[in-house]
């Protein structure tokens, strides 16, 4: 359980994307503010706070009062980024995003940062790995996972001027740039980002890359898969996810619990839609301790693992 490597050249740190887009949204609208439990340093906010003292809330290692306390500005006419560690904020303050946020329909922008496995060492305590499934239950609560730094600005400024309540998950884990032809985002819509007719291999977040990377390595197989970014939770796209069913066979592979996530979601729709051999990738369930790294490659959730799901999952066509 070695600790993780540094990042390759080139990969970036999300949560440093949504620090700056936050602080560009600041200048031009007053409204914005931000309220964090004190996570200042985690959600990379400290020249926010140095800007723009008066707009922050630190209300301290309390995540049910940070939900509440970002419901109150959001009614008094502000537009709230709630930053905290995605483990605390979904799990101890659950009923407040609930009855708070979600059953009232608050303009709350709520940032699940350092998610999924992204603490790694510091253990099953910190791992979030059950925030979508959690989530996706309060089904006006808008649910975006960034795929890297150009798709995490985009959800920052599509958040923004989206009234009603949103949850963006931000992992501290560097990604790379992806490469897009057409790059354009909107909330509820899917991304293509590599075309094929065998199977189609589904993913958010960090996942994405290795999504792209397991396509590689089995187009040199002959396979052609196809690779959806779904980075849209809820709403789902759901005409995309039918539209991957054509090619026969479906593998969804995320940072997640393969319980009640993007794999859940997938599945409901072609459950009851266009059932079609699935595969989902994700964790078990509770994890060891060890490093991001060596969690993702533990669980198969690499170009290696992804692959070779595909490959299975192909013999049942």
């Amino acid at each position: 359980m070695s600790a993780a490597a540094p990042a390759p050249a080139g990969w970036h740190d999300c949560r440093d994307t949504f620090s700056k887009t936050v602080e560009a949204l600041a200048e031009a609208d007053p409204r914005i503010v931000t309220v964090v439990s004190d996570s200042v340093g985690s959600s990379k906010l400290v020249n926010f706070r140095k800007r723009w003292p008066e707009r922050m809330v630190n209300v301290g290692i309390a995540e049910q009062t940070v939900v509440a306390v970002g419901a109150g500005l959001a009614n008094g006419g502000k537009i709230p980024f709630v930053s905290a560690a995605a483990c605390f904020l979904t799990a101890r303050a659950m009923e407040q995003i609930k009855a708070d946020i979600a059953y009232t329909n608050v303009n709350v922008k709520l940032i699940g940062q350092s998610s999924g496995v992204a603490y790694g060492e510091l253990g099953p305590t910190h791992h979030s790995i059950e925030d979508m499934a959690w989530l996706r239950l309060l089904n006006n609560l808008t649910l975006i996972v960034p795929s890297d730094p150009w798709e995490t600005e985009q959800a920052i400024r599509a958040a923004a001027a989206l009234d009603g309540p949103v949850f963006i998950r931000v992992s501290r884990m560097p990604v790379p740039d992806l490469k897009r032809s057409n790059a354009k985002f909107e909330i509820g819509k899917a991304e293509t980002l590599r075309d094929g007719d065998d199977l189609a291999i589904i993913a958010n977040g960090v996942m994405v890359h290795r999504a792209l990377a397991a396509a590689e390595a089995l187009a040199a197989d002959g396979i052609a898969a196809r690779v959806i970014n779904m980075s849209t939770v809820n709403p789902l796209d759901e005409a995309t996810i039918l539209a991957a069913a054509k090619t026969g066979a479906v593998v969804t592979v995320e940072e997640h619990s393969v319980r009640g996530g993007l794999g859940g979601a997938v599945a409901e729709v072609l459950a009851t839609h266009d059932p079609v051999p699935m595969r989902i990738l994700g964790f078990p369930g509770f994890l060891p301790t060890g490093s991001a790294d060596w969690l993702l490659e533990h669980f198969h959730l690499n170009a290696a693992g992804i692959a070779d799901a595909a490959r299975q999952v192909l013999t049942r066509k």
